[in-house]
């Protein structure tokens, strides 16, 4: 009889368990992002420190797209100021001027450069390098090389860091992602390229 009766309790605990899982899944409760946006991410931080080479470690880019990733509900309402990422972009990647550089025109500068290798095909040419875990590492890849390359001619603001300045890339390469996509579910890259083409 109480074998009966613990065997019946253990089903009801898996049971529990398994709607929690339906449910709640393996992600943090409250997370509310689908899985797939997720996976989309997750590869982001290989992407990243490939393209930074000695400029920065997967540690530094998964740390950072772990926070980015927190922050992607919100992000998808703000705006994209396009007008200041194209003049961020010049500054930093056309005229190399003299003023100091702060984390947020590197991060814009670097999204839009970001954003430019992938119209012109230079950020790798498999589909898998069109996804928005590709294009978002790219942009954080970029602003850890223009951190660095700030830093050595002495340029960098006194109040931003390198986390700060590939986090702002990150967050306006996210921002832009989402908007090229429009709610729609066609081709991440016909997406980025549509966008692309308004500036470049």
């Amino acid at each position: 009889m109480f074998g009966r009766d613990d065997e019946d309790s253990r089903k009801e605990r898996q049971q529990d368990f398994g709607g929690n899982m339906t449910q709640g899944g393996a992600y943090p409760a409250g997370g509310g992002y689908p899985r797939d946006d997720d996976d989309d991410l997750r590869g982001a931080s290989e992407h990243a420190s490939r393209h930074a080479g000695s400029s920065g470690s997967s540690d530094l880019f998964s740390g950072l797209l772990g926070a980015l990733t927190q922050k992607k509900q919100a992000l998808a309402e703000e705006d994209v100021d396009e007008e200041d990422a194209v003049k961020q972009h010049k500054r930093f990647f056309e005229k190399d001027d003299d003023d100091e550089a702060d984390d947020r025109s590197m991060g814009s500068a670097a999204a839009m450069q970001a954003l430019k290798m992938f119209s012109g095909g230079q950020s790798g040419n498999t589909h898998e390098t069109s996804s928005q875990s590709a294009f978002v590492g790219l942009a954080m890849a970029e602003a850890s090389k223009l951190f660095d390359q700030k830093a050595s001619q002495g340029k960098v603001s006194s109040d931003s860091s390198k986390d700060s300045a590939v986090m702002k890339a990150g967050e306006m390469a996210l921002k832009m992602y989402m908007k090229s996509q429009g709610g729609s579910s066609g081709s991440s890259s016909s997406g980025l390229l549509g966008l692309a083409s308004k500036f470049m």
